[in-house]
């Protein structure tokens, strides 16, 4: 025998704490779709059996309610960002089960490159879109999905095609896309209805779970405060206004594992050519002192002026990290100047996974010019190191807890040659002192950039002049 037992899942909190107010009362308005999505969501991760495995994402909205609901992993993302940051979980924790949970103003409006990139890279990630056209929480703002003729408050008159343009169809916009393995629209409005989106969500997760690629659901729901009217007939306006212009229907399924644009790339495309291997050629290379383990990590900001090969430097020095096998990050900032102006960069080189390309506090500073030293000397880490271009350098650092190398690199790069060659002349000083990696993979590095043969012999050269002035 067996029997009907009607209850909430365990995947949801037995309170919905909030600050102040009844416990049992949700954060949604009468009507609302947030609570049956939910709910749908709740039941698939439980019956699933993933609920120890599921990371979900949402970003500013009504959406952002979810954490107090769903117990699972839970992260909140900046508006529209919430597919960028499952990315980074998903990469991360490849094991984890990762939805992003978003509303049209957020990922149709600020987040709409965010979705567009993240579908056709065909991120391993399930996102649930919550079509209301209208911005619910923030006033009742025109979504990217309002209808023609619409008012709002932010379009009083009415949605015109002159001022405004048409609305955004995200499920044809992203089946258009190579890499997307589940694409489908469903809507909140009748008991069938209901059932078509229960069986959506559970798919799209399954997706996911057998590894298959990118997944969307699109989720035609129902929003009684921003289009003011009754819950009962917010189910009507949604039926009148939003299915002749949002169709229900699966824009897209593959079946079989892997997504369309990666697997055909992959069968059409030579490996090297999408993902450089570079074990052959490290193998059995002298590597530097960060790959040896005789120094922990490379943790460095290089600064000076637009011009000066200070980013460049810094690629070179973290794609001879590449070379040997390390973990590497390489973040540029600059101004707007193409020369003269001031730039510097992050690099970071590790035997181990690289939490964050932020440098706050370096433990290296390679300075080219004054403003640099000012700029930078307060970050460096007690005991860190300070390198200076003595040849644009004048006054040295007052601090005493730091070790402070001067090495005059623009009159050495004269001396070799070419006074462009600075940043290589200080990249080989940088090695003499510390052995964070081998020359042969900065010139290795070189080489990938297509300079010509005498170019990096006269590279060669002034790595060689930077070790030659350190004593």
């Amino acid at each position: 025998m067996w029997e009907i037992k009607h209850g909430k899942p365990h995947t949801f909190y037995d309170h919905f704490d909030r600050k102040g107010g009844d416990l049992e009362v949700t954060h949604y308005c009468p009507g609302c779709g947030h609570g049956v999505l939910h709910k749908m969501i709740a039941e698939a991760i439980e019956d699933l059996g993933v609920q120890d495995r599921t990371i979900l994402v949402s970003p500013v909205g009504c959406s952002v309610f979810a954490y107090y609901y769903l117990d699972i992993g839970n992260v909140q993302a900046s508006h529209g960002r919430a597919p960028a940051v499952a990315t980074g979980i998903k990469r991360s924790r490849p094991d984890s089960i990762v939805i992003s949970y978003q509303g049209d103003g957020d990922l149709a409006a600020i987040g709409g490159n965010e979705i567009l990139h993240a579908a056709n890279r065909g991120e391993k990630i399930t996102v649930f879109f919550v079509n209301n056209a209208i911005y619910g929480m923030t006033g009742g703002q025109m979504a990217p999905t309002t209808p023609v003729g619409a008012r709002t408050t932010t379009s009083p008159y009415g949605r015109s095609l002159l001022n405004e343009g048409y609305p955004m169809r995200i499920c044809e916009l992203l089946s258009s896309l190579e890499a997307p393995v589940y694409i489908e629209r469903v809507a909140l409005t009748d008991a069938k209805h209901h059932m078509k989106a229960r069986k959506a969500v559970r798919r799209a997760l399954q997706c996911q779970i057998e590894g298959r690629g990118f997944s969307l659901v699109e989720v035609l729901s129902t929003c009684p405060t921003g289009w003011k009217v009754s819950p009962e007939e917010a189910v009507h306006w949604v039926e009148r206004n939003l299915f002749p212009l949002f169709p229900l229907k699966i824009f897209k399924e593959r079946t079989g594992n892997g997504s369309g644009a990666s697997a055909a790339a992959e069968a059409k495309v030579p490996e090297r050519a999408v993902h450089e291997d570079v074990s052959a050629e490290t193998e059995n290379s002298v590597r530097g002192a960060v790959a040896r383990g005789e120094l922990a990590e490379v943790s460095m900001k290089i600064s000076g002026f637009g011009g000066q090969g200070i980013l460049f430097a810094g690629v070179a020095l973290a794609e001879a990290g590449m070379r040997e096998g390390l973990q590497v990050s390489w973040i540029p900032s600059y101004g707007p100047e193409m020369r003269g102006g001031t730039a510097h960069c992050h690099v970071k080189l590790s035997r181990h996974t690289i939490a964050s390309p932020v440098i706050n506090r370096p433990s290296t500073v390679i300075a080219f010019n004054e403003p640099s030293v000012e700029k930078f000397v307060g970050e460096l880490l007690p005991g860190g190191l300070m390198m200076l271009n003595s040849s644009m350098v004048t006054t040295k650092p007052t601090r005493t807890d730091i070790r402070i190398v001067e090495v005059p690199v623009t009159d050495a790069a004269r001396e070799v040659g070419n006074p462009k060659v600075a940043n290589m002349v200080m990249l080989g000083a940088y090695l003499q002192v510390t052995g964070a990696v081998d020359d042969e993979s900065v010139l290795s590095a070189l080489a990938e950039h297509g300079l010509r043969a005498d170019l990096i012999e006269l590279n060669r050269k002034a790595l060689r002049a930077g070790r030659a002035l350190i004593h």
